[in-house]
């Protein structure tokens, strides 16, 4: 397995399909006028109804998760790293993992330093938020977005959208715990750890972003299963459902 960088695989595939338009791609690694714009072309592009009509066991997708300075964007907390892992129906692509640290304007609580191990002086040389952004967005492309507990996730991602570059998170974005609720609906609880112990998943460095992208796809490839079994065939079948559950 290749080691997680910040990297472009995602944006490549997408671009060899033809899901970004060729003029972007000389945008890759360029000035700050220019990541924006880039982020900006890639939100107008996205939500293309063909993946509506795409079979899940095919569906092409980034699971994310996002580390925080606290649980707030609109009172000042921000990101701190991002953790992605591609995934094509169940299957996890090992060698195609995204994962960065970014250096936030705002101080670490020490209790965000005890919970996720990241401390000052870990991030005091990392990227900006907008290069964060830009490297973990050329990552997911056009494809669905996949998290636990989504609701967190997407608006410290909406904050810094807008932020840095004036739009918003225009991806699909399928929530494992919403699937959870659905699939489980005797449990007693949702949280990330409890689903993965549901399914006999290991628990690896929790609240590490990338181990708890790569802990929720798994999780994710378990619902797939369950999912398969329920004549629920496409994405836009997924949401017919989870919008009557």
């Amino acid at each position: 397995m290749k080691d997680p960088v910040r990297g472009n695989n995602g944006f490549w595939n997408s671009f060899r399909q033809g899901g970004v338009p060729s003029a972007i791609a000389s945008m890759l690694g360029a000035p700050t006028a220019q990541q924006m714009a880039f982020l900006r072309s890639l939100m107008r592009e996205n939500r293309k109804p063909e993946a509506l009509r795409t079979p899940l066991s095919e569906l092409d997708a980034v699971v994310f998760d996002l580390e925080t300075t606290g649980f707030a964007p609109q009172h000042g907390d921000e990101i701190l790293s991002f953790g992605a892992v591609r995934v094509v129906g169940g299957e996890i692509i090992e060698d195609e993992q995204f994962y960065t640290l970014v250096k936030p304007k705002v101080p670490i609580p020490e209790h965000i330093t005890e919970l996720t191990g990241i401390t000052p002086d870990m991030t005091r040389d990392a990227p900006p938020i907008l290069e964060g952004l830009h490297d973990f967005m050329s990552f997911v492309g056009g494809r669905v977005l996949v998290a636990h507990a989504s609701a967190h996730d997407k608006s410290f991602l909406n904050a810094a959208l807008w932020k840095t570059s004036r739009v918003r998170l225009s991806h699909r974005v399928i929530d494992t715990m919403m699937l959870a609720r659905w699939l489980e609906p005797q449990r007693n609880g949702y949280g990330l750890d409890e689903c993965l112990e549901s399914r006999g998943i290991p628990i690896h460095g929790r609240h590490h972003a990338l181990k708890d992208a790569m802990m929720t796809a798994r999780l994710w490839g378990c619902y797939l299963d369950d999912i398969a079994e329920m004549e629920v065939h496409t994405l836009s079948d997924l949401y017919d459902h989870l919008s009557h559950a």
